[in-house]
């Protein structure tokens, strides 16, 4: 997640655009329908994007920008399906492989109104996680104990708190360690690496490397597991570092394997080693970042990023939210074909 402001500015002030966004948002219903599902559109440059590693580019679906449907992080579902997180409509909806929306939960706001929540000062729901049971995850900022942690989206849509964690927390991304059956989350503004046990309860600090702290806004943002470490986004920083995981289950020593990526938020790896997508929220693009750090923008603007917020790949599939936060009205997922030549 970066919501609402460039993490090139390096203050902790919430600019007038993002003011004026959540005024909007505060007055929404808090129970909110889900847009319809509009059909593909076709990629703004095909040939481009063929030649670039990427080929027919399309939006699956557009969500209502105005009722705060800034779309978020990915959870992949089997069948072609994802889970998104709704960032200020505090939402979890799923995507289904036609472009069909269904709001899973939405989270109610906190007592106080959630204007303690750390830097954004409104709840947000961010981070979304599938386990191989099929229980779904997320993570909601409030500002508030007691509220602030890790939820589960129960069948009846009312949520169930699983893992608090503290007040001053911004929870951003959201995995599932099977191997140790354990939750990771990054806490984007304590520049941190939280870690609880699945079953639910007390979470603690797993990392707090100086690669993740912020340096005035976000730091610590996506996160994923790759063979045998922990990589984790620092989007104050623009890069990219890898936490090997001792044989304990602790972390070691944070190593920075890219940098440049100025407003950087989430990532994913292709399936080819190390080799990344990265989604640059501040610039609105899609980078390809190989194993030797050389970088190469696969989507732009002119594809329709608006405010790219994360990317998820399985298999040949590479799904992309845009939340239109910094640029655009049009928040989308979009779906495209990875090309492996």
């Amino acid at each position: 997640m970066s919501p609402y402001r460039p993490t090139g500015l390096r203050r902790r002030t919430v600019p007038l655009g993002l003011a004026a966004l959540l005024t909007a948002v505060a007055a929404a219903p808090a129970a909110l329908a889900a847009p319809t599902a509009v059909p593909a559109t076709a990629p703004t440059h095909p040939d481009r994007a063929a030649g670039t590693g990427l080929s027919d580019v399309r939006v699956l679906a557009h969500f209502d920008r105005a009722a705060g449907q800034v779309a978020e992080s990915i959870a992949l579902e089997p069948g072609g399906g994802v889970v998104i997180g709704m960032i200020p409509a505090r939402q979890v909806v799923r995507v289904a492989r036609d472009g069909a929306v269904q709001v899973l939960a939405t989270m109610p706001l906190p007592p106080g109104g959630g204007g303690t929540t750390p830097v954004v000062g409104t709840p947000v729901v961010t981070g979304v996680a599938r386990a191989d049971s099929g229980a779904l995850y997320f993570l909601y900022s409030s500002g508030e104990g007691g509220l602030t942690g890790i939820w589960q989206v129960r069948r009846s849509g009312e949520p169930r708190l699983v893992v608090p964690l503290p007040a001053d927390t911004m929870p951003n991304a959201l995995i599932i360690d099977s191997k140790r059956n354990r939750f990771l989350v990054t806490d984007s503004t304590g520049g941190r690496i939280w870690q609880a046990p699945l079953r639910g309860g007390r979470a603690s600090v797993w990392s707090a490397d100086p690669a993740l702290a912020p340096a005035g806004f976000f730091g610590a943002n996506g996160m994923k597991i790759h063979n045998g470490a922990v990589w984790a986004s620092n989007s104050d920083h623009g890069t990219i570092v890898r936490i090997p995981v001792t044989k304990d289950g602790g972390s070691g020593r944070a190593e920075v394997r890219a940098t440049g990526l100025e407003g950087l938020d989430d990532f994913d790896f292709t399936g080819r080693g190390p080799e990344i997508l990265a989604a640059i929220n501040q610039t609105s693009k899609l980078v390809r970042v190989g194993a030797d750090g050389a970088q190469e923008t696969l989507l732009d603007a002119e594809d329709g990023m608006q405010g790219t917020t994360a990317v998820a790949v399985r298999g040949h599939r590479v799904y992309v939210t845009n939340g239109a936060n910094l640029a655009g009205n049009d928040p989308t997922l979009m779906l495209a074909q990875l090309q492996r030549n």
